[in-house]
């Protein structure tokens, strides 16, 4: 039930209600991508390999997903207010914990408390801030938002790799701890439950849970591992994956027959939650898939440190924070947001096209332009997106959809990651091939490229036979890095496309409510 002491809503500003929630999401967001680039730093500190070290990462994901759907159904369980202060505190906690890891396996185990905790805030978060604004101003509240959860997974590598390189990996988990207890301080303040958000005392629905913490987890570990051990040649991630099918299949067949389900999968039958959870999801892969593609492009192909390939992918970010805002106060003046959102899928597509025609010369102002400007069509994006698809949904429902708008969102970016990292895998062992069929030791250009080589080993010292394998090994490596760059065009252009299909559907979505009839009260 409602917190008896609650004081009205309306005695509190709605901007303190977003800053209290705000402080923990961003800080949960973050460290889906702060950990990172400090990896290496971590396998040498605790004596473990870069495979397994990434466990730290795979784990946290795989929690995340598995808590993020049934956040609607805990939070009527135990109440709103409660389940935020738990989860700021545990993932604090879980921070503090980390930082002092003395071994891997430790690390892992609170990364996975990290993990379960941080899930709960995003949907939590997002439920919140749309009930507190009226429809016509939620446009502003969801830039707020939307600026955490676009810009932190962004500049998440660059604090990465400045506290790794100037204190220590820990520091990554350390910072944490004062935003964590300015979070939970907020809350207590701020915070409280509606009067509308019951508590349900009924038998909780334990079949329905265990069908989807297993098939989530099946399918987000199978996604985060699939690449490394070679998708369905693994007996391992083959039976993740058909588990998964298997698993979330019955799972909905279940949760629309049960009279109770943890997530309630009727939400679905509004024609606009449904297309909106589909672009999410598209937005997801997109926006993921981009966010591996540019680090490992900076720093495996053009030899950038990981701060200055965090600082050359600031420009996206920076796109959107100045977007963002731009477009709520746009919302809140009666611009249709299927328009904005439209014409932000048809830009971010454009600019992956852009990137395409990258090559290894270019210089920093090649990278900057495709990607502010791209930073501004996602900026066109996450706001109008989530206020469409959330405004005929009925304040009662709106942890449950939320719930399942954020999983579906990081399915996605699970998704892209995997697909991106497979094309650049498989795509290089083609180009590479391809590029070696046309390399002919009795071309006269390819001659006269092994001799240059060979007389520039030899000025360095080599004697001829040496300076000669040199030439090899080195014209091998010009072959493989062409071939690389070759596969990123390909990647880039695979994520415009999937950006452009999908712009006829944002027409699929009905016109808002507020934009209709003029009003300024949710559905109730």
């Amino acid at each position: 039930m409602a917190d008896a002491t609650a004081p009205d809503r309306q005695a509190v500003h709605p901007w303190l209600i977003s800053l209290s929630v705000l402080a923990g999401t961003f800080m949960v967001v973050l460290d889906t991508t702060v950990v990172n680039v400090s990896l290496p730093n971590i396998a040498g500190n605790l004596s473990a390999t870069i495979e397994e070290t990434t466990w730290a990462l795979t784990t946290y994901l795989a929690a995340n997903a598995v808590i993020l759907p049934i956040t609607g159904w805990l939070a009527r369980r135990v109440g709103r207010r409660r389940l935020l202060l738990l989860s700021v505190s545990g993932f604090t906690a879980a921070s503090f914990l980390c930082g002092l890891s003395p071994t891997l396996p430790f690390l892992i185990l609170c990364r996975i408390v990290q993990g379960i905790t941080g899930g709960v805030m995003q949907p939590i978060s997002q439920a919140v801030m749309l009930e507190t604004f009226p429809p016509r101003e939620r446009g502003k509240a969801m830039a707020i938002w939307g600026i955490g959860i676009v810009v932190a997974p962004i500049i998440g590598p660059v604090l990465g790799g400045w506290l790794t390189d100037n204190y220590s990996w820990r520091w990554v988990f350390y910072i944490n701890i004062p935003v964590g207890i300015l979070s939970v301080a907020m809350i207590r303040a701020f915070i409280f439950d509606p009067a509308y958000l019951t508590r349900e005392s009924a038998r909780a629905d334990y079949l329905g849970l265990s069908l989807l913490v297993i098939g989530v987890a099946s399918l987000q570990i199978g996604l985060d591992q699939g690449q490394k051990e070679d998708w369905f040649s693994s007996s391992w991630i083959t039976g993740l994956l058909v588990t998964a099918a298997i698993v979330l299949t019955s799972f909905v067949f279940y949760a629309l027959k049960a009279r109770r389900p943890v997530v309630d999968l009727r939400v679905f039958r509004e024609r606009t939650f449904a297309v909106g959870v589909v672009l999410i999801t598209s937005m997801g892969f997109v926006m993921f898939g981009g966010l591996v593609l540019m680090p490992v492009l900076l720093q495996v192909l053009m030899g950038y440190s990981p701060l200055k390939a965090g600082i050359a992918m600031a420009p996206r970010g920076l796109g959107s924070l100045v977007m963002m805002p731009l477009v709520g106060v746009l919302m809140a003046r009666g611009a249709d947001p299927r328009k904005l959102l439209g014409t932000g899928f048809a830009l971010g597509g454009f600019t992956f096209y852009w990137l395409s025609w990258l090559n290894l010369q270019a210089g920093f102002w090649d990278l900057f332009w495709p990607q502010f400007v791209q930073g501004i069509g996602f900026g066109m994006l996450f706001v109008p997106l989530t206020t469409i698809t959330m405004d005929r949904i009925a304040k009662s429902e709106m942890g449950n959809a939320t719930s399942v708008f954020n999983l579906l969102r990081n399915i996605g970016g699970s998704t892209g990651i995997a697909i991106v990292q497979t094309i650049l895998a498989r795509d290089r062992q083609v180009h590479t091939n391809n590029l070696i069929s046309h390399i002919d030791p009795y071309n006269p250009g390819v001659q006269n490229m092994l001799r240059g080589l060979q007389s520039a080993f030899v000025a360095q010292g080599s004697d001829l036979a040496t300076a000669a394998e040199r030439a090899r090994a080195a014209l091998w490596g010009l072959v493989q890095q062409q071939a690389a760059m070759i596969a990123f065009i390909d990647a880039f252009k695979l994520l415009g496309f999937a950006f452009l299909v999908i712009v006829p559907l944002v027409f699929f979505m009905k016109r808002p409510e507020y934009l209709r009839r003029g009003a300024s009260a949710p559905a109730e």
